[in-house]
């Protein structure tokens, strides 16, 4: 990050590794802290301490990564805890091993709408306040998640 010099990145993913955050995604945090650093540079507001403030950033994004986490592991758990559906023959079997395929396929995002809006049965609205985004962006999600599922199945002649 060209903001910030190595001792400050180092910092950063120090802060962020301690805050529970695995290694994989250190390097997805110091980007979120040095885009705000940007944000708050490119505002006028920069900081007196880039060090000090970097550091309360990165206790934010390690908080913010650990909700994110939780708010899936419920949704998880709520779509477990839905009753199987009951289907019979081996176009229901070719259906559903086709659709299970297609959401494999899908950014997780997108597969994230669609299995909360047509499996979990949540209206938008909800899906919008438990994943913490506004109901414009679910709606979008979930329409390039349907057209995407509907090519899918269009390709390999299930419907």
């Amino acid at each position: 990050m060209e903001q910030m010099d190595a001792a400050l990145v180092d910092r950063v993913r120090a802060v962020l590794a301690l805050g529970g955050v695995p290694y994989a995604e250190l390097q997805d945090g110091v980007q979120q802290v040095g885009l705000r650093l940007l944000e708050a540079r490119a505002k006028g507001d920069p900081p007196r301490s880039p060090a000090a403030w970097c550091a309360v950033v990165a206790t934010r994004v390690a908080a913010d990564w650990h909700r994110a986490r939780r708010r899936e592991e419920r949704l998880g758990e709520r779509l477990t805890a839905l009753p199987a559906p009951v289907g019979g023959g081996e176009e229901a079997r070719l259906l559903a091993l086709t659709v299970a395929d297609g959401l494999e396929e899908l950014p997780e995002k997108q597969r994230q709408v669609l299995v909360l809006r047509f499996y979990a049965d949540l209206p938008v609205a909800r899906i919008a306040e438990e994943l913490g985004v506004p109901e414009g962006t679910v709606k979008s999600r979930l329409h390039a998640a349907v057209r995407a599922m509907r090519q899918r199945l269009r390709t390999d002649e299930v419907v």
